[in-house]
């Protein structure tokens, strides 16, 4: 699932939770449209809960609503009848403690429920905004596959809720429709690898919280491994339960019925970090965004089915960082802007206008070095954990977004990259080149 990969790495389980709530409903028509962000390859849609209108992570692999990041909305959320329990994720560190509220009131678009179960954690810690550029406050899922059946479009950045009951498909020859497996809420679709010209089946997650292209569980019985032993370690993701390392792979093909891909990108996460998430024996791994972007989708779950279209992302470039950097948007940092020209005073004795330059002030967000890979181009040129990346090739990067920062690094082999760097107020410069590792 977070390639640079991100960020959120979200597969949660919930254990010996009994489920009362009612259901998402459209009270007032057959479908409703719902637009959203795609941020690395993540789907960040708004949902409002009592009244306040969050951002919340489209997770097909989550199965209950989590709530993180509020304390800044904590008062007008209203959240009754709270009751702590633990919740497991991704990750290499231990259960995460949270709390259980009930009765709330859910709308996404014209859907509503206005009995939902909702799980607040209040570490501040489990922050998926740093790593995405763009405020995200929770995770939502099974919810919405189950009440609905419900279109994404990644292609045009929309979702659309359908009632079951008067959904009505349209024939499309250019769509794949495949079988839905529902394992724990959870949906899991059949699909093949090839790897060292081996034809493998494999049984896989679709995981829209997660921003990877594809992840493989390591199994040398079935030849899921490395291709020619060829794979560098990498930071995979950030789940709830710490972060996810493993290894970074090309794979020879990865087929969905007739929809083939070729040399794309995968990951192996380490083992100890998705133990749980093995725990479906019949699990190969996951599907994730970078893949599912390439479709627009219609998810089924009364029927157990999901249908498949290309769309305008289906032959773009897999890429991955070829610099060895990982970077949050943390904190802000004073930025000094000069404003337009202003006349501000007639010299009388000239006849002309004196000109003063006015300048302001303001708050942009500081794009933090939190983690470099050891021995990768960066490293070696001299960065440090902690500095703040002020320009990149001569561009200033507070006017950019996180994403569009992390693009430099995905480029190609060779391509120079010049940084200008904050070590703790000492203004630096570095050079290197960016490198392929597969």
């Amino acid at each position: 699932m977070f390639n640079r990969c991100l960020t959120a790495v979200l597969f949660i389980l919930f254990c010996g939770l009994t489920f009362s709530q009612s259901r998402f409903t459209l009270p007032r028509s057959e479908r409703t449209k719902v637009k959203f962000q795609l941020i690395d390859n993540l789907i960040i849609m708004p949902v409002e809960i009592n009244g306040v209108t969050l951002s919340f992570i489209l997770d097909s692999g989550v199965s209950k609503p989590i709530l993180f990041n509020i304390i800044d909305s904590v008062d007008s959320l209203k959240l009754k009848n709270l009751e702590s329990i633990y919740l497991r994720g991704l990750g290499d560190g231990d259960y995460v403690v949270a709390l259980k509220s009930e009765k709330n009131r859910f709308r996404i678009g014209e859907a509503l429920n206005i009995n939902q179960d909702v799980y607040i954690i209040t570490d501040e810690s489990i922050n998926f905004t740093p790593r995405l550029g763009v405020q995200v406050h929770g995770i939502i899922g099974y919810d919405i596959f189950r009440d609905f059946i419900v279109e994404i479009n990644y292609g045009s950045k929309f979702l659309r809720l359908h009632t079951p009951e008067t959904y009505q498909y349209k024939p499309c020859k250019k769509c794949e429709t495949l079988d839905l497996t529902l394992v724990n809420s959870k949906p899991f679709i059949d699909a093949h690898v090839v790897m060292n010209d081996k034809k493998i089946p494999v049984k896989l997650l679709m995981d829209s919280g997660g921003s990877d292209a594809l992840w493989l569980f390591e199994d040398n019985s079935l030849g899921l491994v490395p291709k020619n032993n060829a794979y560098f370690v990498d930071f995979l993701g950030k789940g709830l339960s710490g972060s996810v390392y493993g290894k970074r792979s090309k794979l020879d093909q990865f087929s969905i019925n007739d929809f083939h891909f070729k040399n794309l990108n995968v990951a192996y996460p380490d083992s100890a970090a998705v133990s749980f998430a093995r725990k479906f024996k019949e699990r190969s791994g996951s599907m994730a965004g970078e893949l599912l972007k390439r479709f627009n989708i219609i998810m089924d779950y009364g029927n157990a089915q999901v249908t498949f279209k290309k769309n305008k992302y289906f032959n773009t470039p897999f890429t991955y960082d070829k610099s060895g950097i990982i970077l949050e948007q943390s904190g802000s940092r004073i930025i000094k802007e000069s404003k337009n020209n202003t006349p501000l005073k007639t010299d009388r004795t000239s006849g002309g206008i004196m000109v003063i330059e006015a300048y302001k002030y303001e708050l942009k967000p500081a794009f933090n070095i939190v983690e470099l890979r050891p021995e990768s181009p960066a490293e070696t040129a001299g960065l440090k954990v902690g500095d703040i990346i002020l320009t990149v090739n001569g561009r200033q990067t507070h006017p950019l977004k996180l994403q569009e920062v992390i693009s430099f690094f995905r480029g190609d082999e060779g391509k120079l990259i010049k940084l200008v760097i904050d070590r703790n107020g000492v203004i630096m410069t570095f050079r290197f080149k960016l490198k392929s590792l597969l």
